[in-house]
């Protein structure tokens, strides 16, 4: 048997950034995942500037295929407008992978089966042995299913998505956003990536659909209808693949005693956009962090939202009311 003094389960952004936390600060750990790294992940892929600050990394000196964005097309049922952002996205196949690299990790292939607590240890499998645990393992971690139980009753936080990434010859390089769509309590988007990939898909409240009489696959089916009428997509009919994962609330816990969860485990997508691998860094660090000191992990540090909802309200009304917005409109759709 193993024995270590952490054992992180999952090496996804989460567990990468708390491994390499925890490796800074010379505190012995091992790091778990039942994939194989490189491995596909169902994800858009969208990242903030704050991501790349939180690596101490400049996007220029990001290795790997990335799309930046300095508008948002702003789908609003009849209205569209466009809002000036500086976003990413990138391809989890090839950033994940980097972030092990950054971070100068090596997971162990593992799929963890049966975790139960002997004494002030914690035992997996009867192969790892370790005085704490940390659940990185997303939506579905065993480690957060086991001891944090209480996240399945949050059925109103729950999200329902699908979504597909493939190459295609983009007809548009924008990033469309499409929000109140008919019986979608979320939205949908359509992601250019570099690399000639692109990531369609749409994402809502579980719960609010059911009340609705609808389901996720439903409105993906609309969804393609609509990029088909749109030019966006009008030569495929990608099946998607569908996943669930917890939006956040206030302050979930993220610790109990010498167990930790983080990233999607601890449900810390954000509220507005559903953003993950940036709240995900954030609560490695920390959890990093409170290992080393003792201090407990808490969200309160870690952003709650995505955008700054005062300064993007304030765009989007100037955009819409303004009597040049069809004029920007038109550059903006010319200049694609």
């Amino acid at each position: 048997m193993i024995t270590t003094d952490t054992l992180i389960i999952g090496a996804g952004p989460a567990g990468a950034a708390c491994a390499g936390g925890l490796k800074r600060r010379g505190i012995p750990f091992l790091l778990l995942d039942k994939a194989v790294f490189p491995r596909n992940k169902t994800c858009a892929g969208w990242v903030t500037p704050e991501v790349f600050r939180t690596l101490n990394l400049s996007p220029a000196g990001y290795p790997h295929s990335l799309k930046e964005f300095r508008e948002f097309v702003i789908h609003l049922r009849r209205r569209s407008v466009y809002l000036p952002v500086r976003q990413y996205a990138i391809r989890r196949i090839e950033f994940d992978r980097f972030l092990l690299e950054h971070y100068g990790l090596e997971p162990l292939h593992h799929q963890v089966r049966e975790i139960r607590q002997e004494g002030d240890h914690f035992i997996v499998d009867d192969r790892f042995r370790a005085r704490r645990l940390v659940g990185a393992g997303g939506s579905y971690c065993p480690v957060a299913a086991q001891f944090f139980p209480e996240r399945k009753e949050k059925k109103e936080m729950w999200i329902s998505a699908i979504e597909e990434e493939f190459e295609y010859p983009v007809k548009d390089e924008r990033c469309h956003l499409w929000f109140r769509l008919p019986d979608l309590p979320g939205y949908a988007w359509y992601v250019p990536k570099g690399g000639g990939y692109l990531n369609i898909g749409i994402g809502g409240y579980t719960q609010t659909m059911k009340e609705k009489g609808t389901t996720i696959r439903r409105q993906w089916e609309s969804f393609l209808h609509l990029l088909a009428a749109d030019g966006l997509l009008p030569d495929r009919t990608p099946h998607g693949r569908g996943y669930n994962y917890l939006i956040r609330r206030k302050d979930p816990p993220l610790q109990k005693g010498n167990v930790m969860i983080i990233g999607d485990a601890a449900g810390l997508a954000t509220p507005d956009m559903g953003e993950g691998i940036g709240p995900a860094l954030e609560s490695g660090l920390l959890a990093a962090g409170a290992i080393a000191t003792g201090r407990p992990l808490t969200a309160r540090s870690i952003r709650k939202n995505s955008f700054n909802h005062l300064k993007v309200a304030g765009q989007i009304l100037w955009r819409s009311l303004s009597p040049f917005s069809a004029s920007i409109a038109k550059n903006s759709a010319a200049s694609a």
